[in-house]
């Protein structure tokens, strides 16, 4: 059914025979015309809804001032009979005009064929898309075509409004593993593409496990004893289920009139192509083929289309039955082409394939109108003058909803969006016979969701990731469906019970099966494991160019009043601190884990008890320059260096129970977080591992009380002022650390510890160290023996 737009047409000839002309009006962008609709003079009634589908279809277009608007379509309508003769003749009749058919020649100047409609089926089908394709023009199907037009390559512009690959044989396979029916028979016809489908899907069947019992074909041509084998061999079958796939009506009339009466103990059930064949309706009453019934049929959805029926009621009141009046070319005599109307009432109209016809000539419409506009925009012309093959472009980018909600648009393969419904037919002794619809089946979607059946169930199976949970008020059909717990998982449909995951496994998001749990510890490669290594290492560099300065100056008043061996004790140990950080970073192993608290620890103590020795020996220092003090036979003795090994001593004998009685080991840790391991150091024994940060932590307030009282020495030589306000600094720091330890897991943790021992020593470096440096560096003049014994000012 192609759509032309014409404002002229050629000097008038006499047609063929089999071609009518029928009347319709419409009116050009530029001035009125007469339009023309051709209909074969011996046309199929039953195909009457196509033609008035089509006809209300256009005239609603044309009536729609959104779509189109100050422009008419045409249409000229043509019946092939199916075949590739009349198709040609037809096509070029259409191109041509009423002169003798002569290829890439028009006699419309000044109008243009936009766009065909193709036809059902038939080998007519390809011809026509031979044809027109030469020339580019769009068509677009609007049934079930043959699966050879499917060849991108060869037919690059035709457009389907079902999908013409059988690769999923439109529910077939599906339906037969859905309810285990893996033994069948298939009945098709002699149609070479009929045979060509059943011989894949006899392969898919076998694919997918199923058995073929036998591949029977009847032939229109043959006689009984041809049709007796045929019999003799379903009769014989053990499969109770038989498969029907025909294109031809005259199989399917065999079938009812010759075999369905003797065996009707089968199932069976037709595919999408032999179910849109007309003559199967008139078989579904009662009687008239007893095999039908409890029979499955795969059916092309039927639409309303909004609108239609009234059109009908219209033409019912205005005509009776007259639809056309026409001309014969050939006699020049009037005639009146009276055809029986649908039945009208209060259900939509069935008319099969007329739903997708009229989506698919709005389709043409809304690309002719994208076309219309992009020219109009670019040329500011409303001459609608294109070539062919533009409208390709725009009918590619279609995409509109459909009256019942369904967006209409090509995919890449040049098909529209489509399903099937699944209808199983029931006939009763009171002659009455009822369609129930028991599916559908959708191939654009996912594998495991394009099969839909009905199910009559209390409550659906629960799913994997869901336990049964029986309500004993209710029957035992009737249950509730329940998440598996934290931790647990259900791979099974209608799971009784959940199950644990091993310990290095967690339940997936939806708890259907167990994944490897995530690893987690403070890695090189996490950012804060790179922020915190690369602190540790700038300090580190830091209190090395400290002790540098030291050394240099080490003869210098300033250096010599604090005690040398002291404050070079005392920056040894702080960088062997900021380097025993990068320890606690990297994955816990076993030497890990026994060396990172126990030499923090050890090194840690070391330097708390130098300031705590530099405290002291202030307080000796001032204390001897009292009259008959005491102290004066400590001053210049040991003291400090005696009183550090002592404190280490002690650090030392807690570090060594610890190691030998419960020593630290790695483990992982899988219910602090969810669905993660912990790969961290069990510190074995907490009560150790709490006594070494205790004991430095005595040290330090030791440090801090001592320095609070020398704190009002001279200014000139005031040490204890800047060691109280590191060991200030210090107790901050490790009292916060405590409960921000315990309150955090995994790395976290461990990035806190870290935390502490960077910032507690950094306050001592910073605190101790950096007015010493300040006077060394740049204020040389302050670095003088007066100065510091307070004899210049």
């Amino acid at each position: 059914m192609p759509i032309s737009m014409k404002k002229e047409h050629c000097p008038q000839k006499d047609f063929d025979e089999s071609y009518v002309e029928a009347k319709g009006q419409g009116r050009d962008w530029e001035s009125g015309a007469n339009w023309k609709i051709a209909i074969s003079r011996n046309h199929d009634v039953g195909r009457l809804d196509h033609l008035i589908t089509f006809y209300f279809a256009i005239k609603e277009i044309n009536q729609n001032a959104e779509i189109l608007p100050n422009t008419t379509l045409g249409y000229y309508i043509i019946d092939s009979c199916s075949d590739p003769l009349f198709s040609l003749r037809g096509i070029l009749r259409i191109l041509s005009g009423k002169e003798n058919p002569v290829p890439g020649y028009t006699c419309y100047p000044k109008s243009q064929v936009a766009g065909f409609i193709g036809s059902l089926p038939s080998l007519a089908s390809q011809t026509i898309a031979r044809l027109i394709g030469i020339y580019r023009y769009p068509q677009i199907t609007f049934g079930l075509t043959e699966t050879s037009l499917n060849e991108q390559v060869e037919f690059p512009y035709v457009y389907h409004s079902y999908p013409n690959d059988y690769s999923h044989f439109h529910g077939l396979t599906p339906l037969l593993r859905l309810f285990g029916w893996s033994f069948v028979g298939i009945l098709t016809s002699t149609d070479e593409s009929d045979i060509l489908y059943c011989e894949e899907l006899k392969k898919e069947i076998i694919r997918s496990g199923g058995c073929v019992d036998f591949f029977a074909i009847l032939s229109p041509d043959e006689g009984m004893e041809r049709t007796f084998q045929v019999f003799q061999k379903m009769y014989k079958s053990k499969s109770n289920v038989c498969i029907i796939h025909a294109s031809n009506i005259l199989t399917v009339e065999i079938f009812c009139v010759k075999l369905s009466d003797i065996i009707d103990s089968k199932l069976y059930i037709f595919s999408a192509e032999t179910s849109s064949l007309k003559s199967v309706f008139k078989y579904t009453e009662p009687a008239k083929c007893t095999a039908l019934n409890g029979s499955l049929r795969l059916t092309i959805p039927e639409g309303d289309i909004p609108g239609l029926k009234h059109f009908l009621q219209n033409i019912h009141a205005s005509v009776g039955t007259t639809l056309f009046e026409c001309d014969l070319p050939n006699n020049n005599s009037n005639c009146t082409s009276s055809v029986m109307l649908p039945k009208i009432d209060g259900s939509p109209i069935p008319f099969q394939f007329s739903y997708s016809l009229y989506n698919m000539i709005y389709a043409l419409a809304h690309a002719l109108h994208k076309l219309y506009s992009t020219k109009f925009q670019l040329e500011n012309s409303l001459k609608m003058e294109f070539k062919p093959w533009q409208l390709n472009q725009y009918l590619k980018e279609v995409h509109f909803k459909a009256p019942d909600g369904h967006e209409i648009f090509f995919d890449e393969k040049g098909h529209a969006p489509t399903h099937y419904d699944i209808i199983q037919i029931f006939q009763f002794p009171n002659l009455t016979t009822i369609w129930s619809h028991v599916g559908s089946f959708q191939p654009s979607a996912p594998k495991d969701k394009q099969l839909f059946v009905l199910r009559s169930v209390c409550t659906e199976s629960c799913t994997h990731g869901y336990r049964k949970v029986i309500d004993r008020e209710k029957p035992v059909c009737c249950f509730d469906c329940v998440p598996c717990s934290e931790g647990e998982y259900s791979n099974t449909t209608d799971a009784e019970i959940c199950m644990k995951c091993p310990e290095d496994q967690w339940p997936s998001e939806k708890k259907d099966e167990c994944l490897p749990r995530v690893i987690d510890f403070l890695s090189y490669d996490d950012p804060l494991g790179v922020t915190l290594s690369s602190i540790s290492i700038l300090l580190f560099i830091i209190t090395a160019l400290v002790l540098g300065v030291f050394v240099k100056y080490r003869d210098t008043p300033v250096v010599k009043a604090n005690n040398r061996n002291l404050s070079y004790i005392l920056l040894i140990s702080l960088m062997l601190s900021f380097l025993c950080t990068l320890v606690f970073i990297g994955q816990p192993g076993s030497v890990t884990c026994l060396l990172r608290q126990s030499a923090f620890g050890m090194i840690f103590t070391i330097a708390v008890s130098s300031v705590l020795a530099k405290t002291v020996t202030v307080v000796i220092a001032f204390r001897a320059n009292k009259p008959s003090s005491k102290l004066r036979k400590w001053v210049g003795t040991r003291v400090s260096s005696y009183l550090v090994l002592l404190c280490i001593s002690g650090e030392i004998v807690i570090c060594t129970v610890w190691l030998l009685i419960s020593p630290p080991f790695p483990e992982y840790d899988t219910q602090s977080v969810t669905g993660t391991m912990i790969l961290q150091c069990n510190e074995g024994s907490t009560i150790a591992f709490y006594s070494v940060i205790g004991y430095m932590g005595i040290l330090a307030l030791l440090s801090f009380t001592v320095a609070f009282l020398v704190r009002k020495v001279p200014d000139s030589f005031n040490e204890a002022q800047f060691i109280t306000f590191s060991m200030l600094v210090f107790c901050s720091v490790w009292v916060s650390f405590i409960p921000s330890y315990l309150s955090t897991k995994g790395k976290y943790m461990v990035a806190v510890e870290i935390f502490a021992i960077l910032a507690s020593s950094a306050g001592l470096l910073g605190c101790i160290f950096t007015p010493k440096c300040y006077i060394i560096l740049l204020r040389p003049d302050l670095n003088m023996r007066e100065y510091l014994i307070g004899k210049k000012s």
